[in-house]
Order: C-alpha cells, then structure tokens, then sequence
C-alpha cells in the first residue's frame, strides 16, 4: 500500500476534523495545519478551527460516528498548495481579528485558491470582501493602539522608573503589535496591558502574560499637566470635524487619555475661537482695487501670508466683469501656477465636462479661487500640493471679496471646504450643506458642492457615488440660475 493511499484511507468519507489552535493569533499554526489538511484533499465543511477557550464542532460532537479525528498525514510527496501574496498579506492580518469565523473563512479561501488561482482578484466575491473587512478592522485597531497607548510612571523595584499603560483592543494584535513599541520606547522599561494579555520591555527582553484587569494599571502622573496644556495649545477650531473626530478617536479610549478630559469644553468654545482667530487673522491689505485688472496687480505684490513667499505666481480669476454665476475653487494647482490661469489642470477638465453635462457654460462664468498662490512642497524636481491653512483662507478672503464687489453674481459654486469657507468665514461639512442655498450678504446665493479633484482621488464605487452627487450639485445650480434669468 502506498503513502498516498493510506493517507486517503484516514481521510475516510465523512470524517471531521476539529484543529485547537493554540493561541488565538498563531496565524504560522494556522497556515501549518491548513496545508496538510489542503494536501490531504479535505474539504473545508469537514474542518473546525478551534481557538483556546472556544468549542468544537456541535453537530461533529453530537455524532459519534462522524466525530472528532486526528489530522490525517500529509503523503510523502504532497502536490504544491498555492497562495497568492494577496491572499496572504491579506490573512496574516485577517487572523488577528476576533471573529470566530475567521480561520474556517480562510481555510475555505485557500482551498478555493487551488482551482481558481485568481479567486483573490474578485472584488466582488462574498468571501474576498469579507476577508478585506477583517483586515481593515485590524489594521484600524493598531492604529488605534499605536495612537492612543499612554505610558504612566510608576516605581519599579529598586527604584528603578518602570512605566505602565493600559489599552482595550478589539482584536488580537497585543504580540503582534509588541514590535512597534520596542522599536519606539526602547530605551524604557514598559508594560502594556489589556484583556487580552500583557507585554513587557525591560529593555533587552520581551515578556508575556495573562490577561489584566483596568485597576492593576495606574492612575495619572505629574507629567500628564504638561501634556494637556500642550494638547490645548495646538488644538486648532478651524479644522474641528466632531464626527470625524470621533470616528478616528472613539469615546471608548477617552478614559485613557489625559487630554481627552479638555475635549468637551474645546468643543463648546470652538465656533468662538474660530470667530476670533478670522477677526485677528486679518491684516491691513489697504483699499480695494476698482477694477478686476487691479485686484489681479495687487494680488500678485501680495505678501501678506507665506504662501506668496515661495517661489510661484498670483493667479487671477478668469471670466466676464459681470456674471450671474462664480465659481470659486481651493487654489491654483501646479499647472495653474504655471499657465496662470484657473482651473486648467485634470481637475479643471473633470469641471469642465461636468458643466458641460449640466449645460452651464464655463466661459458666461467667473472661474477663482479662495487661495490665489499655489501652495505646495518640493519633493525633488516636483511640487507637491499642499492645502492652504485656515488663517492663509481667511488673509485671502479679501481679494475673493474685491473679485465678488466687481463681478457681482447671483449665484457662487464652492468648489470644497477651502472655498467655502473662503466665503463664509467659517468651516463647514460639505454633506451637510451641499444641495441647498445659503444666503449671504449683498444678496447672492450660496452653493457648496465637492471640489473636482476629490473626485479624481477616487475610484470605483466611491467615485461613482460621488461623481452623482457632484453632478446632482451642479445640476441644481443651473436650475436655479434658470429660475433668476427668467
């Protein structure tokens, strides 16, 4: 009898396997065992994956005959399993997230990939997705680990400065994440714990034990003050977005974080502080220009925020003196800056065709932006876009404002948080205003939409969700410029 065969008699008709992995991230113990099971041709229905603490097969434990087995062997020359590197970058991940599922759904994926090769390159597949979910949740975790872990002093034997930070995971990505705060902290002898097990740097070794309770880490220390009068300090209104505040720090972590006690009242003092800094963020730009060819001298001897020191030129609004419709975009681009005209870059072609769309007619409107100087960074030969601060919009709104005294529309597209709030003089959310007009002083109307190249940042789904909602945008805009001109 050959290997092969008594290796097939094992895999009897039937037979289910149960695996007791030994902790609940050992993704190497995973893919061992995963393997052999794959050489011994058993199908994914007649396998359970088992992590410590949890359970069998129910229906493998209620039948006797069809019950738990021992693994089969592998036959002395096994075929080849494949995996592609997206499969496993993927699963390494995938496996450190705390679905019980988890390992069965990638057993049945890799079994999968042994008849269709390319099975990973589905987007659309149930079991592609869902595996591209875990790894995102895991990944975010870790982030969320590396974010918001806060170390404590505490005294050591000896008197020796041992610090200690307590951190509630999700997942399980403790050991998995032991590497980053050794690299990082290296020079401290630390401890991190969480639920889920505790690591331990002394500065040469790493050490691990069981799961910790959130009274065995301590409370705050001296150092703390200093760091929430820091945090204080740099907290910046302007760009205050609450939901997605919390959506990158949630609720649940804010126990942790000594800066985290300020939030509230940061929060409620914010629209004032934005009020004050657009007030004393002004400077004294003299009179305005009669003209829109002297609004376009003045601006390029502008220097009244560093984005006109650097190495560029003042783009001017572009379009007939007098126009029922502004546009106003964010800034010039690179190719803006070096054409001099606004919107003449891949977003000002993605604009165009969507006006066309509409059956607005680009060249009966005045094109600007709230920012006329390129803001950017060098990176070799090339100029990286850079988005302009708060108080560079707010120095800046004075020449959006002598353009709009002179072309006097009834009716302004804002292209983007920037131009928006060129306009307004205060930040808002595109989702919540986006679709419906705002008034704003001397009578014209205010419509916020997308700025075109958030559009070319995307693609698939996304894109075409918001390239509908961009279009609806415009769309409306000319509806109502139809209703004025009647």
């Amino acid at each position: 009898m050959t290997a092969q065969s008594s290796t097939m008699q094992n895999v009897s008709l039937g037979a289910h396997y149960v695996v007791h992995l030994p902790e609940p991230d050992d993704f190497a113990f995973w893919r061992e065992r995963a393997r052999g099971l794959i050489q011994c041709d058993v199908p994914p229905d007649r396998v359970s994956w088992v992590e410590p603490g949890g359970t069998g097969d129910l229906f493998a434990q209620d039948s006797p005959s069809r019950g738990e087995r021992r693994l089969p062997v592998p036959p002395e020359n096994p075929p080849e399993v494949r995996a592609s590197k997206r499969f496993l970058q993927l699963a390494r991940k995938a496996a450190l997230h705390s679905d019980p599922a988890r390992f069965g759904l990638l057993y049945r994926m890799l079994w999968r990939l042994q008849s269709s090769p390319r099975a990973m390159e589905d987007k659309a597949d149930a079991d592609v997705r869902r595996i591209e979910e875990l790894d995102k949740a895991v990944r975010r975790d870790a982030h969320k680990m590396h974010a918001f872990v806060r170390f404590r002093a505490v005294e050591a034997e000896g008197g020796t400065e041992h610090y200690v930070a307590w951190f509630e995971p999700d997942h399980h990505i403790v050991r998995a994440e032991a590497g980053f705060f050794m690299r990082r902290f290296s020079n401290m002898n630390w401890s991190i714990l969480t639920p889920r097990g505790c690591i331990h740097w002394d500065g040469e070794t790493m050490r691990e034990s069981g799961p910790a309770r959130r009274g065995d880490a301590p409370g705050g220390d001296p150092v703390e003050e200093l760091w929430r009068s820091y945090y204080a300090s740099i907290f910046n209104p302007a760009r205050l977005k609450v939901g997605a505040m919390l959506s990158e720090m949630p609720r649940k972590y804010w126990k942790n974080l000594p800066e985290a006690a300020l939030i509230p009242d940061l929060i409620a003092g914010a629209q004032a502080r934005e009020a004050q800094m657009v007030e004393t963020g002004g400077k004294d730009m003299g009179e305005k220009p009669a003209t829109l060819e002297g609004v376009g001298e003045a601006i390029a001897r502008c220097r009244a925020c560093p984005i006109g020191e650097l190495e560029n030129r003042a783009v001017m609004g572009e379009g007939p003196r007098e126009s029922s419709l502004m546009i106003v975009g964010e800034q010039p681009g690179d190719q803006e800056d070096v054409k001099g005209r606004p919107f003449v870059g891949p977003a000002g072609q993605l604009l165009d065709e969507y006006l066309t769309r509409a059956g607005i007619d680009r060249d009966k409107a005045y094109v600007t932006n709230a920012v006329k100087h390129f803001k950017y960074v060098t990176r070799g030969k090339r100029r990286l876009h850079q988005s302009p601060a708060a108080k560079e919009i707010d120095t800046c709104r004075w020449w959006l404002e002598a353009e709009r005294d002179l072309v006097k529309p009834r009716v302004i597209l804002a292209l983007g948080a920037s131009a928006a709030r060129g306009l307004l003089g205060k930040t808002v959310s595109i989702s919540k205003v986006r679709g419906e007009p705002m008034p704003l002083e001397g009578g014209a109307e205010l419509w916020v939409t997308a700025h075109p190249s958030y559009l070319l940042r995307l693609d698939g789904e996304a894109r075409e969700k918001q390239a509908q909602l961009f279009a609806a945008d415009l769309a409306a805009v000319k509806e109502r410029l139809s209703e004025l001109d009647a």
